[in-house]
């Protein structure tokens, strides 16, 4: 048990949920590849943890560029040998809510950095595990999926479920390979996309969400477990959710 020299990739590296998981599993002994659309973030924490005595690479990449992706599975697979684990964290939601109101631009966007992105990412890594009879997929969703309400939106909220169910298909495809899919799904966590919502919400209203560092904490302890063991899904809640009626003027 431990992610003690494991090798780990974590899209959406950069900030947020991604960040607080990649310093964990360093702390921990993993070896990280950080994956993000601004190179000089993923570049920073990539720095704060060689400060801290780990190791780590940075990729600036648009986990929607195929080639890219690819890419940098064989600039990690020529540096450390194998992928242990791969977070698929890398996401973000649209400014708007609603079918009606949300350009096609945003479906496009949402779509190819919470799905397509992450479906480039696993197609690239799981090769590796496979051959090697282990590994772990951690797709990060969110409870927009499972829960219909302006909180996520529309195409947030079809996407993460899609998430949800593309972790379900890798059960069913990886049956007795060794190579286990968990999805985690969380409420509302006080990341820096809650700044990007039409209507951002208050500061103590952001005291009551997640935090990061509980689902980064969850991330560690599902890709720490015993490769006899899989936690398949693993919901989140803050202990005081807020009314969905408080985004009923959303645009």
């Amino acid at each position: 048990m431990g992610v003690q020299d494991k090798v780990c990739i974590i899209t959406g590296g950069g900030s947020g949920i991604g960040r607080s998981a990649a310093l964990m599993l360093a702390q921990q002994g993993a070896k990280i590849a950080l994956v993000g659309r601004t190179a000089a973030k993923v570049e920073a924490v990539r720095d704060e943890i060689a400060a801290g005595g780990g190791e780590a690479m940075a990729f600036g990449l648009n986990v929607a560029d195929i080639d890219g992706v690819r890419d940098m599975t064989r600039q990690t697979l020529d540096a450390y040998g194998r992928i242990d684990v791969l977070v698929n964290n890398a996401g973000h939601s649209s400014q708007h809510r609603r079918i009606l109101t949300t350009p096609p631009e945003e479906i496009r966007a949402v779509i190819d950095s919470n799905l397509v992105g992450m479906m480039y990412c696993t197609q690239a890594a799981l090769p590796t595990m496979i051959e090697a009879g282990e590994g772990t997929v951690l797709n990060v969703a969110s409870l927009a999926g499972v829960n219909t309400s302006y909180l996520g939106g529309m195409i947030y909220s079809t996407v993460k479920a899609a998430v949800i169910h593309f972790t379900k298909f890798l059960t069913f495809e990886l049956h007795n390979t060794g190579v286990r899919a968990s999805v985690l799904i969380p409420g509302e966590v006080d990341t820096p996309i809650m700044d990007n919502r039409p209507i951002p919400p208050p500061a103590e209203d952001r005291t009551t969400m997640i935090g990061v560092e509980e689902c980064a904490e969850a991330l560690v302890m599902m890709a720490g477990l015993p490769k006899r063991s899989t936690i398949t899904e693993l919901v989140m809640k803050p202990t005081m959710m807020r009314a969905a009626s408080e985004t009923a003027n959303f645009p």
